[in-house]
């Protein structure tokens, strides 16, 4: 039999920091770049379109009760988050059938009318390359001050939807600590699995690196590039990034990881770069043979799981 092999890549980028247009056309170049190094999966990192919002950690003041530049910040935001579907949507969906390509990038959702009109999502979707959007999954719950900015997500998108490229699925951040949000994806028969980070720091990659090995999976751990001067303007600095521009508050650290665990590429930190890495899909079923948890590794005699989709 034929080895099924498939060449991915993680899109390791700055994004135009609160600037959803200029992220989005930049997100169609890399997608374009990638695809001409042969990539049929190309993957961003977390809430990359218009970037993660990292000064809720780092700028004194931006987690503080009526801290008028922290909401300016938050407005701005706002006005650059992208509504599901929309113009921004349309054109990743263009770019995605115009290279053939599957791509996975997280985005602020905005809803712009009805029920939770106003509420941002960190949201991360999976385009196929028929331009269609196969999968929208909201991050279950924000980490700790993520909550000033972001709703609570639902079910959907916890699972691995069919592609050219193979079975693509997706979970973002501390979300591959929740054990059974795992069990769910695992469930679901994934085959490439993208976890989206800011930075793809030393317990991330544990985590991505535990998930391939758990799930027999390909893993694509795609963190971003984030520099001082890319934080609002409006915020003061913490005293470790003042007159400092250029250093980086998310350095990156995307790899690519194989079903036993061990690094095909990377991880790439501080700089721009597309990572590639050819998977051969084989691999995953050599792999089962001694670890299964959704098969024979599995004991539905004693646990029961189950998964219900609240929207």
């Amino acid at each position: 039999m034929a080895r099924r092999i498939v060449r991915v890549a993680i899109a390791q980028a700055a994004p135009v920091f609160l600037n959803l247009e200029e992220s989005v056309e930049k997100a169609v170049r890399l997608t374009a770049e990638a695809a001409a190094k042969g990539a049929r999966v190309v993957a961003f990192g977390e809430t990359w379109l218009p970037g993660y919002p990292a000064w809720l950690d780092l700028c004194p003041g931006a987690a503080s009760w009526d801290h008028p530049p922290a909401k300016r910040a938050h407005a701005r935001l706002v006005e650059n988050s992208a509504v599901i579907p929309g113009p921004e949507t349309d054109r990743l969906c263009a770019a995605a059938r115009e290279h053939a390509v599957v791509l996975v990038i997280g985005v602020h959702e905005r809803v712009a009318a009805g029920p939770g009109h106003g509420t941002l999502y960190n949201a991360q979707l999976v385009v196929g390359p028929d331009g269609t959007i196969l999968s929208r999954h909201r991050k279950l719950v924000p980490t700790h001050a993520e909550r000033l900015v972001w709703g609570p997500g639902d079910g959907e998108g916890l699972e691995a939807v069919a592609t050219p490229a193979g079975r693509v699925g997706t979970l973002i951040c501390w979300e591959h600590w929740m054990p059974l949000a795992r069990q769910a994806m695992h469930e679901s028969a994934e085959e490439i699995h993208v976890a989206c980070w800011p930075t793809v720091r030393d317990m991330y990659q544990v985590a991505s690196r535990h998930y391939a090995f758990e799930g027999r999976c390909f893993v694509l751990a795609a963190g971003l590039i984030t520099a001082a001067r890319d934080l609002p303007s409006d915020l003061e600095l913490p005293p470790d990034l003042k007159g400092r521009p250029d250093a980086l508050v998310c350095a990156g650290g995307s790899c690519i990881i194989a079903p036993d665990g061990a690094l095909l590429a990377g991880p790439v930190f501080d700089r721009e770069e597309i990572l590639i890495a050819d998977l051969d899909l084989g691999r995953i079923a050599e792999e089962s043979m001694a670890l299964d948890v959704t098969g024979h590794y599995n004991r539905p005699d004693v646990f029961q799981f189950s998964k219900r989709v609240v929207k």
